[in-house]
């Protein structure tokens, strides 16, 4: 466990290791985070999107399955 002391200003300095670990530059934006009586400095992500991309893959396709229940769907209402 790493002690930051918090300046008058409300500053705190990063540790080196940790910046390295987590490629924090001069200018890198975190998020300062309460959850609920824990502080914790998050590194914001530059493409959320994409860095969340596949996150959540299962076996079959969500757009597949949809496209197959709005074709059965289609089916009944014809008959």
């Amino acid at each position: 466990m790493t002690v930051a002391t918090v300046s008058r200003k409300g500053w705190i300095v990063i540790p080196a290791e940790y910046r390295r670990k987590y490629h924090l530059r001069p200018g890198s934006q975190v998020r300062v985070v309460d959850y609920g009586g824990v502080l914790s400095i998050v590194p914001e992500l530059p493409d959320p999107v994409r860095e969340g991309a596949g996150m959540l893959k299962g076996k079959t396709s969500l757009v597949r399955s949809l496209l197959h229940e709005r074709d059965k769907e289609l089916e009944r209402e014809q008959q």
